[in-house]
């Protein structure tokens, strides 16, 4: 997902950890049922797992008060899995009460 990232034009500073689950929750993401296998900080916002970077460049250009957007587990579509192009799983939002609702549906 790193290297996808960068491939898009976004500037990545990777720090691999035995255990990020600290991370994530000091950074307010702490429901478990939300995590994956990548955490990043963007601008301000969490962005969890193998979000598309059209969906991180549509946070940032719309700058929604929300915590984060996650893509949850490890959807196998996705880019930096199995695919480039994604399918078949959505990208959620999340606020401070860690309340869900569909950021992008692939």
């Amino acid at each position: 997902w790193v290297d996808y990232l960068e491939d898009n034009g976004f500037s990545v500073t990777a720090h691999d950890v035995d255990d990020v689950t600290p991370i994530k929750q000091e950074l307010g993401l702490t429901n478990p049922a939300l995590y994956s296998c990548h955490t990043a900080l963007i601008d301000g916002y969490i962005v969890e797992g193998h979000v598309p970077a059209s969906d991180i460049k549509r946070l940032l250009a719309e700058r929604p008060e929300i915590v984060g957007i996650t893509a949850p587990g490890m959807p196998q579509m996705s880019p930096g899995m199995h695919s480039l192009e994604p399918k078949g799983y959505d990208v959620l939002q999340f606020n401070s009460h860690q309340q869900l609702s569909i950021f992008s549906r692939y």
